[in-house]
């Protein structure tokens, strides 16, 4: 798997008018300069090559394969973590969710992306027994 670890070529500006969202790794909003590519991610998530589900009941399993696939679709145009502008996170629980938070976390902080995220409770996500979905936006 191929990931950009360079710098983006575009411009951050951090918003921020609170700081509490920094102790969870993200900004409240970034203004993006410069930025000559976008690539919009589709909901990644715990499955395997062939789309068969991975980790059932497992969150930590699940968070993290769900983040080497989101990996996976940057490397394959060229990018990474540090090229992520958003992400939303779906999951089924949203308290299981939070005690795993720090894979998200430990792979994003290595990156140096605190991108502006937003995480949603749902009943239930398109394949039965995943739990934990993520979709991102990228630029360079």
């Amino acid at each position: 798997m191929s990931t950009s670890t360079t710098p983006s070529a575009f411009q951050r500006t951090a918003i921020n008018p609170w700081p509490w969202s920094l102790k969870f790794g993200y900004n409240q909003a970034e203004i993006i300069e410069g930025a000559s590519r976008q690539l919009n991610c589709a909901g990644q998530t715990a499955v395997d090559a062939d789309g068969d589900p991975q980790h059932i009941g497992d969150m930590r399993g699940q968070v993290t394969l769900a983040l080497d696939n989101l990996e996976a679709v940057l490397g394959a145009a060229g990018m990474g973590l540090a090229d992520i502008t958003r992400v939303g996170v779906f999951t089924t629980d949203v308290d299981e969710t939070m005690k795993h938070f720090g894979v998200l976390g430990a792979r994003f902080g290595a990156a140096g992306a605190v991108p502006p995220m937003t995480l949603v409770g749902v009943t239930r996500l398109a394949i039965p027994g995943l739990m934990f979905e993520i979709e991102a936006t990228a630029a360079s």
